[in-house]
């Protein structure tokens, strides 16, 4: 069977756990060269075994503008190119606008923003034209949930930098879509729903499909945005959400 990305250079950031794991997971199934970051080296270390096929990991913080050169660094002595980029590094946090504080604001809108702006721009130079970047987002960046004004602001940003980067980049042929869960059942959302009497119950009486998304299910979309089965889609957001979004 023909693997959509024989050879391909993959880069996923967050790529220790989640979302980002199970996409790391099916990237190299169809024969990508992965490479995957976190901050913390033995989650980094154990999702490296679980991927296999020679994928790769580099510790670092996807905030840090110094790590992220560290990551490029070694992509471009071991290839001197990078095809994909999946920019999946992000928080969740729920504050109501009375408690947001400094701290609050900067570690929301410093994963899930700038964070993100810096993943790009400093993966640039080793884009092949024609390339693809995958951002994660979320339908909190549309849907404006209550208690979470913060992070529904910083998914919106990354639906606004899809529309953006897709015309900055068109002279480079280079796709930037936007890939947007719902729940999802990772690790946090199920130490949150444990701890919060009633949540998953009230969580999925929302979804006209009647169950969480897994991870699996993110991962499929972000390789189908990835792949030249959408090689006519740009600028656009694709909502894994079981219906939520769209009802």
């Amino acid at each position: 069977m023909t693997k959509r990305f024989e050879d391909k250079v993959v880069v996923i950031t967050g790529g220790s756990d989640g979302i980002g794991l199970a996409t790391a997971h099916a990237f190299a199934a169809e024969g990508a060269r992965v490479y995957i970051t976190a901050r913390r080296q033995p989650l980094l270390d154990q999702a490296v075994d679980e991927i296999g096929h020679g994928a790769v990991g580099v510790q670092g913080d996807a905030t840090n503008l110094a790590d992220l050169s560290e990551l490029y660094e070694r992509i471009e002595r071991d290839h001197g190119r990078i095809d994909v980029i999946f920019a999946n590094a992000g928080l969740h946090q729920a504050v109501p606008l009375d408690a947001i504080d400094e701290a609050h604001f900067d570690a929301t809108f410093g994963l899930n923003v700038k964070a993100m702006v810096f993943t790009v721009q400093k993966a640039l130079p080793l884009m092949k034209n024609g390339g693809v970047i995958v951002l994660n987002g979320s339908i909190a960046g549309s849907k404006a949930f209550p208690g979470q004004s913060l992070y529904n602001a910083s998914k919106a940003a990354v639906r606004s930098f899809a529309r953006s980067w897709t015309n900055e980049l068109k002279e480079r042929g280079i796709r930037v879509n936007v890939v947007s869960p719902g729940g999802t059942e990772t690790r946090l959302i199920r130490s949150f729903f444990d701890s919060t009497p009633g949540a998953e119950e009230e969580g999925i009486k929302g979804v006209p499909l009647g169950r969480l998304g897994r991870p699996e299910d993110v991962a499929r979309a972000v390789l189908f945005l990835a792949s030249d089965d959408s090689s006519y889609v740009a600028g656009h957001e694709l909502f894994v959400d079981g219906g939520v979004a769209a009802i």
